[in-house]
């Protein structure tokens, strides 16, 4: 693990790279790391997270600033702007259950091709995938989800970069850390090796590349 500034970080990530971005409707998101996206215009982002959040929270403000060419999420309901974008064919959506999105991930992360699940089987979900049938029950195939990147927000993270996190704000950041190639993350409160209970950890020191240290 790297210490890193924000501007470091994001420099990092070209136009057009594939961003998985923790938080569920702006609890438990890297905002400072997204402001500086926005700062740097670092646009054409395939985005893989949960939801498109509200205009000027979250990823919400990718959104804003026109910077998603393709979105996939679970739902965008609260976010006009990104719903505009999507009518006016300016973003690509691939919307997913939510429990499907997680164990896509999760796949991602374990190094798995993907995963069966009854769920979207004979909805418009199942268009175009491919169906197995497991003891006389009809699944579909859920391909992994992996991307180049992962913005991660944690609560605690220390100085090997073993991260800890807070109720609810916990979501989706662990499974998305595993599933990226680069895990790039900000923390509340950054401590001293040995202050969080090997217990506490939930992000291995071994998955994160890169903790921010200013901003």
């Amino acid at each position: 693990m790297k210490a890193i500034s924000l501007e470091e970080a994001v420099a990092m990530i070209p136009v057009g790279a594939s961003v998985m971005v923790g938080g569920f409707m702006g609890v438990g998101t890297p905002e400072r790391l997204l402001d500086e996206v926005v700062r740097q215009k670092k646009g054409g982002l395939s985005l893989i997270c949960n939801d498109a959040a509200i205009p000027g929270k979250g990823v919400g403000k990718l959104f804003d600033a026109a910077l998603v060419a393709r979105l996939t999420a679970t739902h965008i309901g609260l976010n006009a702007k990104a719903q505009q974008q999507m009518l006016a064919n300016q973003i690509t959506v691939d919307l997913v259950p939510q429990g499907t999105f997680v164990e896509r991930i999760r796949a991602g992360g374990c190094g798995l091709g993907g995963v069966l699940t009854p769920t979207g089987v004979g909805t418009l979900v199942a268009q175009g995938k491919r169906e197995i049938e497991v003891d006389g029950k009809p699944f579909l195939l859920e391909t992994a989800l992996r991307a180049q990147f992962a913005l991660v927000h944690a609560f605690l993270a220390d100085y090997l970069g073993n991260l800890a996190y807070a109720l609810t704000s916990r979501n989706f950041n662990p499974v998305m850390a595993m599933a990226a190639d680069t895990v790039i993350v900000t923390a509340e409160n950054i401590v001293p090796i040995g202050v969080i209970a090997p217990d506490h950890v939930v992000t291995p020191a071994p998955l994160v590349d890169y903790l921010i240290t200013n901003g």
